[in-house]
């Protein structure tokens, strides 16, 4: 019995490459046997099954036996799920521990001076570039708050406005504690994220159908798509640490919003 393109959708959604769902549905087909019969059975390259057997046993999806030639047993589809999961959490345990370890130790010095005398020799204007997609913008978000000193200015929509509040209120809240002034414009109402925000920020309201975020007169952040209509996935912002591009492109829109 062929798997149906639903399950073969849900292999490739948990990790597993197309020759890695051929081999494996071929393998619980059969129970057990050898690279040999199972790239034939699967339509794989007999070249490369023996890896793909190999991947799928780190995976946790099957079981290499000791015989000659090697067979391999096809575990129960739960229980591989589940010896999978234990595979990815001990696997991200020893990774957080290893950045843990990186983080706290001299080398990342040594990395930060590279950084900094990297920069150095960059031009303004190579400081741009794009983000596509709402987990990266809001990645790259949380990474200018933190770089704040004096100020941010945020221009948004309704629904920029939960999402801010959503992704980064706290990050937010705790800057202001430190003296981070924070200037938001954007549509308010009786919400939860207009309330939280008034408590840390002087709030404007404001129709508004920009998203546009400026920290320290330097950094800009600029919408190009419309958020609304775009699928979280196809969203694309305009960065540049640039005081030019800030002073040309995103003073002019803020400046009414934030008007005494």
């Amino acid at each position: 019995m062929l798997a149906s393109t639903d399950v073969l959708d849900a292999l490739k959604s948990i990790g597993l490459n197309l020759y890695e769902r051929k081999i494996f549905i071929a393998l619980l087909a059969k129970g057990v046997s050898t690279a040999g019969e199972l790239s034939q059975i699967a339509n794989v390259p007999r070249s490369r099954s023996y890896d793909i057997l190999e991947s799928l046993a780190e995976k946790g999806f099957v079981v290499a036996q000791p015989s000659k030639p090697i067979k391999y047993v096809a575990l129960a589809p739960k229980d591989a799920l589940e010896r999978t999961k234990g595979n990815l959490t001990n696997k991200h345990e020893e990774m957080m521990a290893r950045i843990d370890k990186l983080s706290d130790s001299s080398l990342v010095k040594e990395m930060e001076t590279i950084y900094k005398e990297g920069f150095n020799m960059v031009q303004p204007f190579e400081m741009t570039g794009t983000l596509k997609g709402r987990h990266s913008i809001n990645q790259h978000m949380h990474s200018l708050f933190k770089q704040a000193k004096k100020n941010i200015k945020i221009m948004t929509t309704e629904e920029g406005l939960n999402e801010l509040y959503s992704n980064h209120y706290n990050v937010l809240k705790r800057l202001t504690k430190k003296g981070i002034k924070l200037q938001i414009a954007a549509p308010t109402g009786d919400n939860t994220p207009s309330k939280a925000f008034a408590q840390i920020a002087d709030v404007r309201n404001a129709k508004s159908d920009h998203r546009l975020l400026v920290i320290d007169a330097d950094h800009l952040m600029m919408s190009l798509t419309d958020g609304k209509k775009v699928h979280a996935t196809q969203d694309v912002v305009f960065w540049a640490n640039s005081p030019h591009a800030v002073k040309n492109m995103a003073e002019p829109v803020l400046s009414g919003a934030f008007r005494k």
